[in-house]
């Protein structure tokens, strides 16, 4: 079972870590009484899915013997304004992969198997959320 632990700091800042030391710091915008002095709880939904996806994508991309020698993860999110909770209606996770022989069609499948099968912060928002992907291949030199 995992666990983390949250404690209000002050104003709007909470601090959190998990069972290993790990922390984060969390904070409101101005607008919300807070100082911005950390991601706010509902944009750690969008590092959590991106950090999700990006493991399982180098993953099987190694697994395909693709060397990858860099992946960014450009996620953007559109929450719902005219009811509440403003959860995520829509999330765009684009794909940047960088390396010598990446190929468009091991991408392409590692970020469907990432979305259909392995991903678990994926998987959580069921039916609730539409997620689209879009990717680009950008291919470097090999180190000689």
């Amino acid at each position: 079972m995992d666990s983390v632990r949250v404690r209000w700091s002050s104003g709007r800042q909470f601090i959190g870590w998990d069972e290993a030391g790990h922390g984060v710091v969390m904070d409101a915008s101005s607008q919300y009484k807070g100082e911005g002095t950390g991601p706010r709880p509902v944009e750690l939904v969008l590092y959590a899915l991106a950090g999700c996806t990006g493991m399982d994508v180098v993953s099987i991309l190694e697994k395909k013997r693709q060397h990858v020698t860099s992946l960014e993860l450009r996620v953007d999110g559109t929450q719902r304004e005219d009811d509440f909770p403003h959860i995520y209606e829509r999330i765009n996770v684009h794909y940047i992969v960088s390396g010598p022989d990446i190929t468009e069609a091991a991408v392409e499948r590692s970020i469907e198997l990432s979305e259909e099968k392995y991903c678990s912060v994926k998987g959580m928002f069921g039916s609730q959320v539409e997620v689209t992907t879009s990717f680009e291949v950008i291919k470097v030199v090999a180190d000689a």
